[in-house]
């Protein structure tokens, strides 16, 4: 297993970014919208999520409150692109109860809450994980928390970094010893891991040789 470092991290963030440039991630016009992506964004891509987004701002829903008031059947209708889309309509349902209940839809309003007491709130709320918690942390809120997901365990697996069985809190704790903790870094890190895992480091086919990564390989 190798030894991770900071200057590994730094090494391997620098010549993703220099193969591919910075990412634009996320791409939303306001922390709810982007915290909407993050639980539409399970088990399917961001094309989907995408045609899901554009359906609900063509109904002038991509509101908390306009879209607490809208009836299921519109819900579902919208996001339907994206895949189980009446168990992501109660997810999305139990997302709203908990922004009325906790911030009156009012996203600025969690600018006074603790990082870490609000990741458990998040956690609390039916459908939404760590991954999704991390994402909307991240994201929507600013947040200096590290996002990990499948591609990150891949290439950091296949990098010797890791076993293949690490569980999420221990991958997000590597990297948040190792990489500063700015948003804007953990922004960028994340998204340029994703980039990397679907078009190189895939899960049948890597396409080692060409990776911005190869040079660290073990």
């Amino acid at each position: 297993m190798a030894a991770p470092s900071d200057q590994l991290f730094s090494d391997m963030f620098d010549a993703m970014l220099a193969l591919l440039g910075p990412s634009g991630w996320w791409p939303a016009h306001s922390p709810f919208e982007m915290a909407l992506g993050a639980i539409l964004t399970q088990n399917t891509n961001w094309t989907n999520v995408r045609k899901a987004i554009d359906n609900l701002r063509a109904q002038e829903l991509l509101d908390p409150e306009r879209l607490h008031l809208a009836p299921d059947a519109l819900l579902e209708t919208c996001i339907r692109p994206s895949g189980f889309f009446r168990q992501k309509t109660r997810k999305i349902r139990d997302f709203l109860d908990f922004l009325k209940t906790e911030v009156a839809f009012d996203f600025a309003a969690f600018d006074a809450q603790e990082t870490f007491s609000l990741r458990e709130k998040l956690l609390s709320v039916r459908g939404i994980g760590p991954e999704t918690a991390d994402s909307i942390l991240l994201y929507a809120l600013d947040r200096p928390v590290f996002v990990v997901d499948a591609y990150t365990a891949r290439i950091c697996n296949r990098h010797g970094l890791i076993p293949e069985d690490v569980r999420y809190e221990e991958l997000q704790a590597m990297f948040m010893r190792h990489v500063q903790p700015e948003t804007d870094k953990y922004n960028e890190y994340h998204a340029l891991l994703v980039r990397v895992g679907k078009e190189w480091c895939r899960k049948r086919e890597p396409k080692c040789s060409t990776c911005p990564l190869a040079a660290h390989l073990p």
